[in-house]
């Protein structure tokens, strides 16, 4: 039970909180360009009596900055009226990689805005938000040489979404920890639009010695930088959720620019999501935002207070609630989806083989003839690598078969080292569900098997019954997904 005063406060600050809203930000609505993601996704949510850890940011070889630069993101905005582009990899002889799919490929996607350019630094962010199709598109190292365009990696986010990876789509930006580089950016429309702060979580990269080597990432961060197990050397996870303190006095902080960022890390804070080289922290705004602290040259004040905010700075360990970007308690969802129909894929039977589709999420196969085909896949990686979502042996999962034009889903877990049969579910039709304790020691094998004689498609819903994620702030896995 939550004690009564943290129920009062939750019941105050609630009260404050509905009541502050800028003309602006009613006009936007959850899930648009200028407002993206839903209104329950932790980038719009903020936390209810947080309590705060006792690890500061370390000083590492500059001081912290808020604000664009060429390592920042531009965004940009697309619609069904645009042409289509092919975005191919960085030589001839890869494709752009693909963290949902774990393959390289050339992306074809249907339509492009005029006028996208990369950010500048060597990371080539962008963000393509297409509007018709309800997606953000991101990118890392994004180029364009003559009339080709090429990028190192590529993934994607719902519009609409909760803007963070989950277990089963765990990558779904070109930031390390999973999440589409929109999420928390300040924006243009934002730098001056009279509100005293933003109102969502910002978004920032701390260096080495600031992020922790285990866990390296907490719930809701779904990866973290490659390698970060054996060369981060501090105590914040990517994920952690920083925040200034309640008594954190704003009227300190000199330049009004900074003292709004101020306010917005004392209401919803800002979230840990990738690594930088040098830099205690940086809190990023969108690249033509015109977000420069110090635009006459180094300003001795300006440091002092971006020092100060580093040292006020917290990690969130427990909270006394949510309000969504609405104002309105909420709970964060706590049970998800585990197992991906990503490949590689083998045709055990048939003769037309289906492909992963990442914005289907599902094997999707052409038009068959009278014989369906059976396809399957034995990479462990289809199950969840996301550890705060593991499944653990002996809870209860149910397994759901989301098909279309007839086609089926099976899986079968078998013991890891000796191939022991452990559960087999059978041939599941759309709706269709199987519910059954995980056993211990296991690794899944999935089967996607067609309709006959029309197109058809299969996606599995793995969740858990009985056992909720944790989403305490403290707790993580060891290494990264």
């Amino acid at each position: 039970m939550i004690p009564r005063s943290i129920r009062f406060a939750f019941a105050s600050f609630c009260a404050c909180l509905a009541m502050a809203s800028t003309a602006a930000g009613a006009a936007d609505t959850f899930g648009s360009v200028r407002k993206p993601f839903a209104a329950t996704s932790p980038w719009n949510s903020r936390p209810v009596a947080p309590v705060l850890g006792d690890t500061t940011i370390p000083k590492s070889d500059y001081f912290p900055n808020v604000g664009e630069n060429a390592f920042a993101v531009p965004v940009f905005s697309t619609d069904a009226q645009d042409p289509p582009v092919t975005i191919y990899g960085v030589s001839d002889s890869n494709g752009v990689f693909d963290p949902d799919e774990e393959r390289t490929r050339s992306v074809t996607l249907p339509h492009w805005p005029p006028g996208v350019t990369p950010a500048s630094g060597s990371d080539g962010h962008a963000e393509v938000v297409d509007t018709a199709m309800g997606v953000v598109h991101s990118f890392w190292q994004l180029r364009k040489t003559a009339n080709r365009w090429t990028a190192a990696l590529y993934a994607w986010a719902p519009l609409d979404g909760r803007g963070w990876g989950d277990p089963a789509h765990y990558y779904q930006g070109a930031r390390a920890a999973g999440v589409p580089s929109i999420g928390g950016l300040i924006r243009k429309h934002e730098v001056d639009d009279g509100d005293t702060m933003y109102r969502h979580a910002l978004a920032a990269s701390l260096t080495f010695n600031g992020l922790a080597s285990d866990p390296v990432y907490i719930y809701p961060a779904t990866s973290a930088d490659s390698g970060a197990a054996k060369q981060n050397s501090g105590r914040i996870p990517e994920g952690a959720l920083l925040m200034l303190p309640a008594g954190f006095d704003v009227q300190q902080i000199g330049t009004p620019a900074l003292r709004k960022v101020a306010e917005t890390l004392k209401v919803y804070g800002t979230y840990v999501v990738d690594r930088n080289e040098g830099t205690p922290y940086f809190i990023y705004a969108e690249i033509g935002s015109g977000l420069f602290l110090m635009k006459r040259g180094w300003n001795n004040d300006v440091a002092t207070d971006l020092d100060k905010i580093r040292v006020g700075l917290r990690q969130v360990v427990s909270t006394g609630g949510w309000l969504d970007g609405n104002g309105k308690p909420y709970a964060p969802e706590k049970i998800f989806n585990v197992l991906s129909m990503r490949g590689p894929w083998q045709v055990e039977s048939g003769d037309a083989p289906g492909n992963y589709e990442t914005w289907k999420q599902a094997v999707v196969f052409p038009k068959t003839s009278a014989t369906r085909t059976v396809m399957v896949n034995f990479n462990g990686r289809a199950l969840t690598q996301t550890t705060w979502a593991l499944p653990a042996a002996g809870a209860s999962y149910r397994l759901s078969a989301s098909t279309t034009g007839g086609a089926k889903l099976r899986i079968v877990l078998k013991t890891k080292v000796e191939g022991k049969l452990l559960y087999d579910s059978g041939e599941l039709a759309d709706g269709q569900s199987k519910t059954f304790a995980w056993p211990a020691d296991s690794t899944v094998v999935t089967y996607a098997i067609s309709g006959v004689g029309q197109l058809s498609s299969v996606r599995a819903i793995l969740i858990a019954v009985d056992r909720k994620v944790d989403l305490a702030p403290t707790t993580g896995p060891a290494h990264g997904g």
